[in-house]
């Protein structure tokens, strides 16, 4: 699970990244670095929200019957799946636009007062937290072991994130981050579909939708989860050796639905990382 972590602390840190780099560079470029002591407590209190859902939400179902941590972790991993087909296909249509809109918030919370300039830098930053912590619950349960993998492929993606940001403010780097997005985005319809099969198989494991032992295949003895490709399946893409038919329902209705909508060409235009530094400093 670390490398569908890391992919997913990558996208939303980005995301992040970049939003309160142009707040900043807003209040920086109009001589307002005044009000940055009110956006770093809002994204402070924003991070620091996310690890403690992300805390409570790991860590306390363990007091929790076994029909009731199926129960929870297989609605959070639907609803995580939510959020990140929200995500992908947010992030596919972001451009300058992006960059306009959060300047003009940011001019109206400067003229109601400083209270809306934090509560906006937490609500900016808040949104792809509260996603990264739901998301990081269903990684663990899917992981089904330790949680110190999942954790550190949050980590290190989200860590990648911020340097990326950095770099690009800085300008520098240069690719196309419209090419770097959609390739991500790829990435994690596969993790999506994996997390959703999951969720269904524990809503079943809880006896909540029937069909447990109702199985699609067994690959158990072909394609063990223990061997080492297997074990690079099931951390990419969440391979099952034992799936049920619903599972696999769910997980090639959801590739075939969602992959072909995400790949349709749109007439937004190419955002390459320089017109993203560009927009950033404007």
């Amino acid at each position: 699970m670390m490398f569908s972590s890391a992919l997913i602390g990558l996208r939303e840190g980005l995301e992040a990244a970049l939003v309160v780099s142009i707040l900043v560079a807003f209040l920086v470029k109009t001589d307002r670095r005044h009000a940055l002591k009110f956006v770093w407590p809002g994204v402070g209190a924003a991070v620091l929200l996310s690890v403690a859902v992300g805390a409570i939400l790991t860590y306390s179902t363990a007091q929790l019957s076994f029909e009731h941590q199926e129960l929870l972790g297989g609605s959070l991993s639907i609803v995580a799946v939510a959020f990140v087909t929200a995500m992908i296909f947010w992030m596919r249509k972001a451009s300058k636009q992006m960059a306009a809109e959060l300047r003009g918030k940011m001019e109206d919370a400067l003229n109601v007062g400083p209270a809306a300039v934090l509560l906006l830098s937490f609500l900016a930053v808040g949104r792809e937290g509260l996603e990264t912590a739901v998301f990081f619950y269903s990684a663990v349960q899917t992981a089904q072991s330790d949680t110190i993998q999942p954790l550190i492929g949050f980590v290190v993606g989200i860590a990648a994130a911020i340097v990326i940001a950095y770099l690009l403010y800085r300008g520098a780097v240069r690719f196309n981050l419209a090419k770097f997005f959609t390739v991500t985005g790829v990435l994690l319809v596969f993790v999506a579909a994996g997390v959703l099969g999951y969720g269904l198989h524990d809503l079943q494991e809880a006896g909540f939708i029937p069909g447990l032992t109702t199985l699609a295949f067994d690959a158990s003895s072909a394609l063990p989860e223990a061997s080492w490709y297997g074990a690079l399946l099931k951390g990419i893409f969440n391979y099952s050796q034992q799936t049920t038919v619903l599972q696999a329902i769910a997980w090639v209705a959801y590739v075939v639905i969602v992959l072909p909508l995400f790949l349709k060409p749109t007439k937004k235009k190419t955002v390459t990382a320089e017109a993203a530094a560009a927009a950033v400093k404007e």
